[in-house]
């Protein structure tokens, strides 16, 4: 007996320990009881019932990422590419996800096909090849609606590649070559234009440069003119004066006005205005003379002296 308890103990603890199960951090165990489920096990330690309770499942409930293989759409201008997706899903309820339907991934990947054929038949192909974000939360939408009664929790849908057809792709290369020539000749021609405004600028600027110096310079000689001419009429003016101060006597006035004629008539002059009284030219002559003469005898008594 006592061999018998032995061995029954021993089997007892081989049952115990290979029905213990540690479930990892992320995961999660789905259990069924004699083919029933019975509970979701999360992370840590637990002990199934032995022949009766069984694993069904372990699901991980990290973020997945599947990348399906490109997919042939129409788009509504009736032009066929190819189109491939990327899905960022979560598994949050183990026991939809076990048993809500068969093949999960599959699933997914089928009713992502459909969709995304739904969704570029409405759009044109330039709208396709423009419109990413708009397809991708149509596409996220759709997908994370009808995997709910499936445990999954979509998060996001991105797709990756668009494919047109090669002589779609030939036009397309044409196109966008013929907008960089003409974006690059407009840039020339506006260089080109700008560059013609700076010179014509300049230009401009170096005339009215030019006149306003030519101009400042016409201020500046009329200005010294009317000086000079102010300065004779001030000087004459300051002469005439001292001679009213002195009171000259009419045979100086006479003989002042004997060497003007003298200056007037030296030669260059083509028109002699003789003055009316011409005949006291005598007078003057010989009051010239008296006055000579009284210089010279002052200047004999001097010597003398």
């Amino acid at each position: 007996m006592t061999y018998v308890i032995i061995v029954l103990i021993i089997i007892v603890m081989i049952l115990i320990i290979t029905n213990i199960r540690i479930i990892p951090q992320s995961k999660a165990a789905v259990v069924e009881r004699l083919g029933a489920y019975q509970q979701t096990w999360n992370t840590g330690l637990h002990v199934k019932i032995p022949f009766i309770d069984r694993i069904a499942k372990v699901v991980s409930l990290k973020e997945q990422v599947f990348d399906f293989e490109p997919q042939p759409v129409i788009t509504k201008d009736n032009v066929t590419m190819m189109i491939d997706s990327v899905i960022f899903f979560q598994i949050t309820d183990p026991k939809l996800y076990c048993y809500g339907v068969e093949r999960p991934i599959s699933a997914i990947e089928n009713l992502s096909a459909t969709t995304l054929r739904n969704i570029i038949g409405e759009l044109e192909l330039d709208q396709t090849l423009t419109s990413r974000d708009v397809i991708n939360n149509k596409l996220r939408s759709i997908l994370d609606e009808a995997t709910d009664p499936w445990g999954i929790k979509v998060n996001r849908v991105e797709v990756k590649n668009i494919k047109p057809p090669e002589s779609i792709q030939e036009a397309m290369e044409k196109q966008m070559r013929a907008e960089r020539e003409r974006r690059e000749a407009i840039l020339i021609a506006e260089g080109k234009k700008q560059s013609a405004i700076l010179v014509a600028e300049g230009e401009k600027q170096s005339v009215i440069l030019a006149a306003e110096g030519k101009k400042e310079a016409n201020i500046r000689e009329a200005e010294g003119q009317a000086q000079a001419i102010l300065d004779i009429q001030k000087a004459t003016a300051a002469g005439l004066k001292m001679i009213k101060d002195i009171q000259a006597d009419p045979a100086l006035i006479k003989l002042r006005s004997l060497e003007a004629f003298e200056k007037a008539a030296d030669g260059k002059a083509t028109k002699i205005i003789i003055p009316s009284d011409i005949q006291d030219l005598a007078g003057i002559v010989t009051s010239i003379a008296e006055i000579a003469q009284t210089k010279r005898d002052l200047k004999t008594d001097s010597s003398g002296t």
